[in-house]
């Protein structure tokens, strides 16, 4: 103990002088204390307005309960519950989800009001609903206040873990109504209320969402009897007025628990935590305990809006994962059936997708036994489910968003040695994720990467299944299975599948073509919530790789460049998520989140440094619309606390943090093991110009340190975990100029994939896949110097050496060989029609569903029921009208045309298709048509096959007008933003 007090004293007195040695002034390199208490820094209100989907009610760190005022029904802005731009609320509901892009929660809705009404008042009627001001509502972390103006009531509310009292202050002892509302928000499945006396309910609400049978638990305690608790009900209400016998007009208290199990765990959960507690208990040990959790960061700064974005965000980064055990132990699985265990906390609410980036990478930091838990609970998942978890949502799955993200969770807190569950467990679970059939997976696996007309958003998933892979990897080697080690580094590869060197951008391959027409910045069904600009640049695991495909480090700082100068307009299909924009870099959703760090691996640090400054100072603001985009359960907020810290971590996985630049004057990380991490800036200005690290682990650290110097200068651009997990000093050392601090080539952060090549699957550079006389087909690879192979049907494989033509129907078959290895096989089916005939289109098809363009109509080729599979012709607004000129006069007996309906994606069937035939001169010869089965409120996927029977001599000419539906109707969810039908037509063909 005495000499590693004596290191870290001897490290500190290097690094106090050797920063000050041509500064008089001196640096205070003491840990950073608080000027005040942190919960005071917190406004809940930030990411309540705009599309920040955040709310402001009590809670407590990663707690059961949640209970918060709403105000808002439904819509994507009412995802939470409750938005800064409205002025009615309709109740306080218990459960809500922080930032998320889909609406769920918003469970048990009580409101006190003066009048025995059962309505809400959304349809215009009388209602319980009140309206309130800003001016007159208060919230901090554990708490919420507000007053009903309608009304005159004040309403306060706090909570535990997972129980929480409501206290209202009514002005007259008369007329005092509390509303019960089990209808509230989501569809209702099943529901009881029983009372045990005038003061003791409870019940059960089962309800389907998002989490399609979410089943939910109460017990209620109230502090005045309810005058109305016995009377006589034909059947178990769903919404009650409960009136309370209260003749001196004192403050109503009602205490609640929650259980996923039953009454009797919500009872018990209620006993536990509150018990006997007044208001005041419960509220200060809520915010002690707030109080306690914010210190595990510890900033000190001039500028009073840094530190309440600071503790706001990460504040927000501590609501979610949500608890869903009881305080028995007891808790429902994935399966819906009751667990028990003591061993570790259960949880739920994982927007993997999202967290895996920086929220889970930064609990690896100051929540490490939390990060057991979380594993544990990912552990029981696949035990209880069969898979490990992508989004679940109170025991169920939600088949929202793409990878199997809680892959590199595990795998990124295994390898920074936080092991607390079974590993072999664990790992066996990721190694199931990555082997099913689903969800693009069996093309993955098969061809090496998904292609566009086998599944929607194949670019990103390719993209995001090759990183978790290579995690996968990771931990293989870590666990000594050289096997899987290689199995899954060859997999971490296949993001290479998805480069166009053409364009420089990760595109689509449909029918092993490009997906054309090609525009970087159209928003279509080849990505997840971005276009291509915003995943182009995801390869976090062989960063390296990737730059030499672009053609070396100047290209890729090239396109990094314009990428943060393009036009900020995006075309395609409207993506609200899409918020936050520099240029095309979309920092409010997170494939972005990673990139203005990546001019650390090519020498141009100086450019992170500008482009972190620059959305940590205008992307995040202390005000409701202050987050740019959802905030998606903590990401939003756990980029801007790593990045403000001064790092971040582009590959979770690797222990290594690439830097960027620090915001705070001083930042002190109370790590859980008792040790403290200070991060100081030293100077003013934006870019750094050296870095003095000491530790009393020092020489354990992984980072490149310049020994000739006392002053222990880090001189390249990234931390090791190891180093912020242990006692010690870094120091910033700023310039409000650019320097040439870790520019040299080995002092660059590396990410890079160097052993078990795999060659790139060749693809087809030209040729058409669907024509009428001959096609004419070029191969090529990325791989400079492979050798591609093809076969034609059942021919044997050979060299190919020059393009191929082809005159008939054909399979064409090719892999590539790249020093000795061989890439997969990918087989493509060729099509062709009648070259005498072509069509002419009078509607506009978009872009994004172009089917391959004008003549998709008579290509042969036919769509299946995925509208994103790249084969469908979509038009919105419009009827589709297309004119088929058969080449010469042909006796007709048949017309067939396929239309979509997929009622949710906002595609119904049109109301009636006409056909018009006409001769070689142009003359009408028939009319007929066929009314369209109504699109219904159905959420199925089906194909609607026209096929008109006739007999008409001597036709030229076919034209087919499909009626469009027109606006939506008003059962539809899109029918409040005044949305309109899209119409999806595959082939017309004429027998």
């Amino acid at each position: 103990m005495v000499k590693q007090n004596f290191i870290s004293i001897f490290w500190a007195c290097a690094l106090f002088y050797s920063c000050n040695k041509a500064d008089d002034t001196k640096l205070d390199i003491s840990q950073a204390a608080a000027d005040r208490p942190l919960t005071e820094y917190v406004n809940t209100f930030i990411g309540t307005g705009g599309h920040g989907h955040t709310y402001l009610g009590a809670t407590m760190p990663f707690g059961m309960m949640q209970l918060s005022p709403d105000t808002r029904l439904d819509g994507w802005d009412g995802c939470s519950g409750y938005h800064y731009s409205d002025d009615v609320i309709y109740g306080f509901s218990h459960t809500h989800l922080s930032g998320t892009g889909v609406s769920d929660y918003g469970d048990i809705l009580l409101m006190p009001t003066n009048k025995p009404v059962l309505n809400n008042g959304a349809d215009g009627n009388e209602g319980y609903s009140s309206k309130f001001s800003h001016n007159n509502e208060k919230a901090s972390p554990g708490y919420y206040e507000v007053h009903l103006d309608d009304t005159d009531i004040d309403v306060r509310l706090t909570v535990t873990e997972r129980a929480g009292i409501h206290e209202y202050r009514f002005r007259e002892s008369e007329n005092q109504y509390v509303i019960l509302d089990l209808l509230h928000r989501d569809k209702l499945l099943e529901h009881d209320l029983q009372f045990n006396s005038s003061t003791e309910f409870q019940g059960k609400r089962f309800s389907s969402a998002w989490a399609t049978n979410q089943m939910l638990f109460f017990y209620v305690k109230t502090s005045h009897p309810i005058k109305n608790w016995n009377a006589k009900q034909e059947s178990i209400p769903e919404v009650i007025a409960l009136e309370f016998d209260n003749p001196n007009n004192e403050p109503i208290t009602i205490k609640i628990g929650i259980s996923p199990v039953d009454e009797a765990g919500a009872k018990l959960n209620l006993e536990t935590e509150i018990g006997d507690k007044d208001f005041e208990t419960v509220r200060k040990a809520a915010n002690d305990t707030w109080e306690k959790q914010l210190n595990k960061i510890v900033i000190e700064d001039e500028n009073y809006d840094n530190k309440v974005n600071f503790y706001s965000a990460l504040y927000h980064t501590m609501i979610a994962p949500n608890l869903y055990q009881d305080v028995d132990g007891r808790y429902r699985g994935m399966d819906l059936e009751i667990y028990e265990t003591q061993d570790f906390d259960y949880y739920t609410v994982f927007s993997l997708w999202d967290t895996y980036r920086a929220a889970h990478p930064l609990y690896t930091i100051i929540e490490q036994e939390r990060t057991n838990d979380f594993i544990n609970t990912f552990n029981a998942k696949y035990d209880e489910g069969g898979i490990l978890p992508i989004w679940d949502l109170s025991g169920n799955y939600t088949g929202c968003m793409i990878g199997y993200h809680a892959v590199p969770v595990i795998a990124d807190a295994y390898l920074k040695g936080i092991r607390g569950y079974d590993t072999n467990k664990a790992f066996e679970a990721m190694l199931h994720s990555s082997i099913q059939d689903k969800l693009g997976l069996e093309s993955y696996k098969k061809y090496g990467f998904i292609p566009v007309e086998q599944e929607s958003e194949s670019v990103s998933k390719t993209l995001e299944y090759a990183y978790d892979d290579w995690s996968i990897a990771q931990m293989a080697r870590a666990l000594g299975n050289e096997e899987k080690y290689s199995e899954y580094i060859k997999r971490a590869q296949h993001f290479k599948n998805m480069y166009n060197p053409q364009t420089g951008f990760m595109q689509g391959r449909y029918r092993n073509t490009w997906f054309a027409p090609f525009k970087p910045e159209e928003v279509n069904f080849n990505y997840t919530e971005a276009n291509a600009w915003q995943y182009s640049l995801y390869a976090p695991q062989d960063i390296s790789g990737h730059i030499n495909l672009m053609g070396g480090a100047t290209a890729y700082e090239k396109h990094l460049d314009n990428m943060f100068s393009a036009q900020m307009e995006t075309s395609g299909r409207h993506q609200a998520d899409i918020t936050g924009l520099i240029g095309q870099y979309a920092h409010g959703n997170e494939p972005s989140h990673h990139m203005a760090y990546l001019y650390n691996y090519v020498g141009k640090p100086h450019k992170t440094q500008e482009k972190v400054h620059e959305i940590l100072t205008t992307l995040y603001h202390n005000d409701p619309d202050g987050v740019s985009g959802n905030e998606d359960c903590g990401q939003m907020s756990a980029w801007y606390v790593l990045s403000s810290l001064g790092f971040y971590p582009v590959t979770p996985g690797s222990n290594q943090y690439a830097i960027g630049t620090p915001l705070f004057d001083k930042a002190t990380i109370n790590l859980e093991n008792g040790e403290q991490f200070t991060l100081i800036k030293n100077g003013n200005g934006k870019y750094i110009d050296g870095i003095d690290y000491s530790s009393s682990a020092f020489a354990k650290a992984e980072s490149k340190i310049d020994s000739s110097s006392n002053s222990n200068l880090i001189s390249s651009s990234f931390l090791t975990h190891e180093m912020i997990t242990k006692s010690g000093k870094l120091i910033y050392n700023m310039s409000e100029t650019p320097t040439d601090w870790a520019t040299e080539k080995e002092n660059r952060i590396v990410s890079a994939i160097n052993e078990e090549h795999m060659p790139a699957v060749p693809y087809i550079k030209s040729g058409d896949i669907s024509f009428s006389d001959t096609t004419t087909i070029s191969l090529n690879s990325i791989d400079e110097n492979a050798d591609i192979y093809f076969k034609i049907n059942d021919d044997e494989f050979k060299l190919y050496q020059e393009p191929i033509t082809i005159s008939e129907p054909s399979q064409l078959s090719i892999y590539a060989i790249h020093n000795d290895k061989i890439s997969y096989t990918v087989t493509t089916d060729f099509f062709k029609y009648d070259k005498n005939m072509s069509v002419v289109l009078e509607h506009e098809y978009a872009n994004e569903y172009s089917a391959g363009g004008n003549d998709a109509l008579i290509d042969g080729m036919k769509g299946t029921e995925d509208f994103r599979s790249g084969s469908w012709q979509g038009t919105q607004k419009e009827d589709i009208v297309a004119t088929v000129d058969l080449g010469s006069s042909k006796n007709v007996s048949q017309i067939s045309t396929s239309f979509l309906k997929d009622q949710r994606s906002w595609i119904f069937y049109p109301k009636e298709v006409v056909f018009e035939l006409y001769d070689e001169n142009r003359k009408l010869l028939k009319n007929v048509s066929e009314k369209l089965p109504e699109t219904d409120k159905e959420e199925i996927v089906a194909i609607h096959d026209v096929d008109i029977k006739t007999s008409i001599k001597n036709v030229r000419f076919v034209k087919m007008r499909a009626v469009t539906y027109g606006k939506l109707p008003e059962w539809h969810l899109g029918y409040p933003y005044d949305g309109d039908a899209w119409i999806f037509v595959d082939e017309i063909t004429v027998e």
